[in-house]
């Protein structure tokens, strides 16, 4: 075991981990994070107040990629910029 990354609860999200060393998931609380997988520093998050219970996916479209996931009815998707 490198690093661990606690969370207040256990999670129902699957984790995505990249290329470009970042490691994505979600908590119960709400929060969509992005961690650096070197370290497993937290890097950035996003409180969609929903439940995560979908694993993160990636894609790539016009030359950008993206990282989708769904939270709760919705579907969420933000661009990784290089």
């Amino acid at each position: 075991k490198v690093w661990d990354f606690r969370l207040p609860s256990p999670s129902w999200s699957g984790v995505l981990s990249t290329a470009g060393g970042l490691v994505f998931s979600g908590s119960n609380e709400g929060n969509f994070y992005a961690l650096d997988a070197k370290t497993g520093a937290p890097l950035w998050q996003f409180q969609a107040n929903a439940l995560w219970k979908a694993s993160p996916m990636t894609y790539e479209f016009d030359g950008r990629q993206f990282v989708a996931v769904a939270a709760g009815p919705a579907v969420i998707a933000f661009s990784l910029v290089p």
